[in-house]
């Protein structure tokens, strides 16, 4: 059995990790950490396990094979690299939240000592691994789009409350999820360009849109936002291939091919019974399938959502501020 422990106690580190692993019978809690005392002890009380303000000591006496990280900071991304770092120099297999760092030297630093100690790294990329999101997979894999010719990706969400955010605040931290969803489907990008917005009101680049040309030469467009309330659907993927196009709808509801032959279209939806009730499940999915294929000896090149994915949605992410810094030009990836 797996001996994991969480580090970062907040709201993500607590429902989502803690919990997840403390319900799982193939794993074992067995310390958390946060460096405020207030989350770590409470934490440590609800699940029943040591309690630590520093990770080094935990790692160090614990000794766990697979640790979450769930800590916080500026732009969701800059407390990752430094605890990652200590688990993997530790021996430590390690899922870690998006972004996987906002610097990217620091992610590179990251994927390339997991890789040194042959060890997993993952990312927690919820939104592709669902089970719709692995049907319309299938149907590309299976060659039903035949050869792709361009995307089409939405996702927004509602925060309103800029006043204590950064500039890019939205840029990287949203849109992790995005570029993933993008590589996914349709490999890594060539060039970005980006053009945003600040809406009426706010102090912060609040909605953006990507224009993007793929190495393979599909092309496509995102649409990012924090402009929209949470009640609207939130996620939309479009794949466009010779012989048909896919339709991924809010992430985990539902997708639809639409074969270019035939008037008839065929559709995988979240059952009512046994499917996914809400978004947290989507969290539980995900760290259920590292922990799984951790446990299955996958080779951490062929991890779901990994460290490397991270560091290329991030480069895609830096692409497109640096075009909007230097008027909407073209940016080629080769340059971050």
């Amino acid at each position: 059995m797996l001996r994991v422990c969480v580090i970062g106690c907040g709201p993500i580190g607590k429902d989502q990790h803690c919990r997840t692993h403390a319900k799982n019978p193939k794993v074992e809690l067995v310390g958390v950490c946060d460096i405020i005392r207030e989350r770590a002890e409470a934490a440590g009380k609800e699940f029943n396990v040591p309690w630590f303000l520093d990770a080094q000591e935990m790692l160090t006496q614990l000794k766990p094979d697979v640790v979450s990280v769930a800590t916080g900071g500026v732009e969701y991304g800059s407390d990752h690299c430094k605890p990652t770092l200590q688990a993997l120099a530790a021996g430590a297999h390690v899922l870690c939240e998006k972004p996987i760092s906002n610097e990217i030297a620091q992610a590179r630093e990251m994927v390339e000592l997991a890789k040194k100690q042959n060890l997993c790294f993952g990312i927690d990329f919820n939104h592709r691994q669902t089970p719709v999101a692995y049907a319309a997979k299938g149907w590309q894999d299976q060659g039903l789009l035949g050869e792709l010719l361009f995307f089409n990706m939405s996702l927004w969400i509602g925060k309103f409350d800029d006043s204590s955010l950064s500039l890019n605040y939205h840029l990287k931290a949203l849109n992790p999820h995005s570029m993933d969803m993008i590589r996914y489907y349709c490999g890594d990008a060539e060039a970005v360009q980006c053009f945003a917005m600040k809406a009426p009101g706010r102090v912060i680049w609040s909605t953006a849109s990507w224009n993007m040309i793929m190495k393979n030469g599909i092309v496509g467009h995102l649409t990012s936002s924090y402009d929209l309330k949470r009640g609207h659907p939130m996620e939309r993927c479009e794949i466009t291939g010779t012989k048909g196009r896919m339709l991924i709808e809010d992430m985990w509801r539902e997708s639809t091919l639409f074969p270019s032959d035939t008037m008839e279209k065929r559709v995988v939806t979240n059952p009512v019974f046994d499917g996914y009730e809400g978004f947290d499940d989507t969290f539980t999915a995900r760290i259920i399938r590292f922990t799984d294929q951790v446990a299955d000896g996958v080779k951490p090149e062929d991890i779901d959502g990994s460290g490397y994915d991270g560091l290329q949605a991030q480069r895609m992410i830096a692409a497109g501020i640096l075009s909007i810094n230097e008027k909407n030009r073209v940016v080629y990836l080769d340059e971050i």
